[in-house]
């Protein structure tokens, strides 16, 4: 597993501990607001397809374009790092998935 991999997957198992109670979160962080369609876009992929392959529903993408509603803080979470790195994100969801 590559480093970036081992970082995410050690984030996600303390993200999972802190929701369940059994650790403090070492730091607040809310994420900014996310420009959806630019991301997407830069992707390559229709709402459908962008929203298959990350796991959102094809109407969140559809309302969060349209500004009708707002991602909220784990949506922008997950946003960024798909900005940032979304080869990372689709390894990680392809695990989950197989």
């Amino acid at each position: 597993m590559t480093k970036l991999g081992e970082r995410l997957l050690k984030s996600a198992q303390e993200a999972r501990a802190i929701a369940r109670g059994e650790m403090e979160p070492a730091r607040v962080f809310t994420p900014p607001s996310v420009d959806v369609a630019a991301i997407r876009k830069k992707t390559g992929l229709s709402q459908e397809r962008f929203a298959q392959r990350f796991g959102f529903s094809p109407a969140a993408i559809r309302d969060w374009e349209q500004k009708r509603r707002n991602p909220d803080a784990a949506a922008r979470t997950l946003l960024i790092v798909i900005d940032k790195e979304p080869a990372a994100v689709e390894r990680a969801l392809s695990s989950i998935a197989a």
